[in-house]
């Protein structure tokens, strides 16, 4: 009898334990869907600005600057889906390029410090994305890790955690650095 309930409170402490390190795995993945989401958010506020300095200087380009800027909605609007939202994200990644390549186009806008100023920023933001991307893809990692292994499965599955998304990089993403943004005039 003692050692039926010996069995019964050792399994339930694990149990237990299991359940806290898949919850302490999934607090990990929901930090760094935040990380990701503040520099993502702080790409998007640099885009009306930036969008407001090129349209002084390329009027005839207001579809490609109202494209950037309806994408960038479109990219908020996407809250909880990492894979939604990078395919959001990696759409604004594409137009900003476009965007970013007129200062070549325009000695003007390339010699203009406030559109140096948004380059450097959205340079340094890209960056943090990138690092926010990788801390946020290990932590996916490793918590789906744990809830397919043996024996913490049977604990995920008893108290329905789910796999999370990674958050993919396309390929353009995978060029955007190779991109001399920081260039000045």
């Amino acid at each position: 009898m003692y050692i039926l309930l010996g069995v019964g409170a050792l399994l339930i402490v694990a149990v237990i334990l299991v359940y806290n390190h898949l919850v302490s795995k999934k607090q990990m993945v929901d930090n760094g869907w935040s990380d990701i989401d503040v520099q993502l958010k702080r790409r998007a506020d640099l885009i009306p600005s930036l969008v407001n300095v090129v349209r002084g200087y390329s009027e005839h380009e207001k579809t490609l600057l109202t494209d950037v800027v309806t994408k960038r909605g479109e990219a908020l609007a996407v809250k909880d889906s990492p894979r939604l939202r990078s395919e959001k994200e990696t759409q604004i990644s594409q137009q900003l390029t476009r965007v970013l390549a007129l200062a070549e186009a325009y000695p003007d806008l390339k010699a203009n410090e406030q559109f140096l100023k948004l380059q450097d920023e959205l340079v340094n933001t890209e960056d943090e994305i990138s690092y926010a991307r990788r801390f946020f893809n290990g932590a996916v990692r490793e918590y789906n890790t744990a809830i397919q292994t043996f024996p913490s499965n049977l604990v995920a599955m008893i108290f329905s955690f789910r796999e999370a998304e990674f958050f993919e990089i396309e390929q353009i993403d995978r060029q955007l650095p190779s991109l001399n943004l920081g260039a000045s005039a």
